[in-house]
Order: structure tokens, then C-alpha cells, then sequence
């Protein structure tokens, strides 16, 4: 089995994910651990490429975690080090 990568995944339907993976990331479909939901993210992230290299900040409000499969990928990145630590926190901004 290989290792877990941390990967952010946007779908056809406009979501935008964080979880961890040993799935292929050329599937229509990615099996992720720990998956996070971005439902919404401020402009200081600068945009969704953000997301992967920085990870959300405090003005951005991210979902709790859950593992589940996510449908009809559009595209995959690999997360930074400094963003995998900002999508653990998962800041809900009120």
C-alpha cells in the first residue's frame, strides 16, 4: 500500500476538497481521508492554486473532516507542507 498524499481536488459541480489519498489521481472519482470542504475562501488565499500552496487562512471557512469519495474531478494538486498544516486547523470564519 503506499503512503497517503495530501492532495486539493475540485469537481464539475464547483466543490473544492483537502484529504489524503493512495488512489490514482487520474480517476473520475478519489477515495479521500480526512476530506475538508472548502465552502468558501477569502481573497487573501489567492484563488483555489492557493489552497494547495498556502492553505486557507482565518477569513476562509472550512468544513470538518470525514472520508468519503469525491465525484467527477476536474483537477487534482499535491498540498504544501505549510498548507497541509493551515487545512488541519480548519478555520471557520463567522
Amino acid at each position: 500500500m503506499n503512503d497517503p498524499i495530501a492532495v486539493l481536488v475540485t469537481t464539475s459541480f464547483k466543490g473544492v476538497f483537502f484529504g489524503y489519498t493512495t488512489d490514482s489521481i487520474r480517476a473520475p472519482s478519489i477515495y479521500l481521508t480526512g476530506c475538508r470542504m472548502a465552502v468558501a475562501w477569502s481573497a487573501d488565499v489567492r484563488g483555489i492554486i492557493g489552497l494547495a500552496a498556502a492553505g486557507p487562512t482565518k477569513k476562509c471557512r472550512i468544513s470538518q473532516g470525514a472520508d468519503g469519495i469525491v465525484h467527477n474531478i476536474t483537477a487534482v494538486w499535491l498540498c504544501t507542507p505549510k498548507a497541509i498544516k493551515a487545512w488541519e486547523v480548519a478555520p471557520w470564519s463567522v
